[in-house]
């Protein structure tokens, strides 16, 4: 549905801080990405940022890694397990299951913004951007997708301009991104595709700022926000050069 002028001016997105991934706390049994996470961002009024993964049946679950192994108590990528399979898997702390898309959206209803990244394997699959736009058809709480992947971020201009939009970005160096060919990621770090990727909003790696690319969208009137911030006085700097922040581990 169109998005109305008031959520697209986005100064719902950083009117608040942003609580990575919920606001988890481990050491007390609420992992990252999960329902009670997202219950304490809430109670909290923070905005939420989470992660999307697709499941073998297309289904869109909240999920950051690619694998199970580092949170769950099983193994193996998340992209090989249907969606009920995955729901009968354990957290290797708290009594949290892995959640739908569709649970995460009836369980926030529009208390609080949601900024959704969908996660990539860089191979052009539109399989989680579909699943992820069709869940949200009917949903009225102010929401966003971003990704890392320009790709992603152009299909969902393409499905849905109405929806709002971000791209994720950092100076590109880490190993997970040896996939990738070099001229590729100078491509990314640069923010080279922004004249297709025309996003709303970039979210960027806070200690890499300021960056000219971002420097230059900011000034032209748009969102900037950063991640992740993991201390009050980091707060403080990075909001010096950006909009809004993303920040785990204490209470912004």
């Amino acid at each position: 549905m169109p998005m109305p002028p008031a959520l697209r001016q986005l100064d719902w997105l950083t009117a608040r801080p942003i609580a990575h991934r919920g606001l988890h706390d481990v050491q007390n049994g609420v992992v990252e990405n999960t329902q009670s996470a997202f219950a304490r961002a809430i109670a909290h009024n923070y905005a939420i940022e989470c992660d999307l993964q697709v499941t073998a049946d297309g289904e869109a679950v909240v999920f950051h890694d690619e694998t199970l192994d580092r949170l769950i108590e099983a193994k193996g990528r998340v992209a090989d397990h249907s969606a009920a399979a995955l729901r009968a898997l354990t957290f290797r702390s708290g009594a949290d299951r892995i959640q739908t898309l569709s649970e995460l959206l009836d369980q926030v209803r529009g208390q609080v913004p949601l900024v959704i990244e969908l996660k990539s394997h860089w191979n052009g699959d539109e399989t989680l951007t579909r699943r992820a736009v069709a869940t949200v058809a009917s949903y009225d709480g102010p929401f966003c997708f971003m990704s890392f992947d320009p790709g992603i971020v152009t299909t969902l201009r393409r499905l849905n301009p109405d929806i709002i939009r971000g791209i994720v970005a950092d100076s590109f160096t880490h190993e997970e991104y040896n996939v990738l060919p070099e001229v590729e990621r100078a491509r990314l770090r640069e923010l080279a595709h922004l004249g297709q990727t025309h996003p709303d909003f970039i979210s960027y790696y806070w200690r890499d700022l300021p960056f000219p690319p971002v420097t230059r969208f900011r000034e032209a009137g748009h969102k900037v926000i950063c991640w992740t911030i993991r201390s009050a006085t980091d707060g403080v700097a990075a909001l010096r050069v950006s909009d809004q922040i993303t920040f785990e581990g204490f209470q912004a």
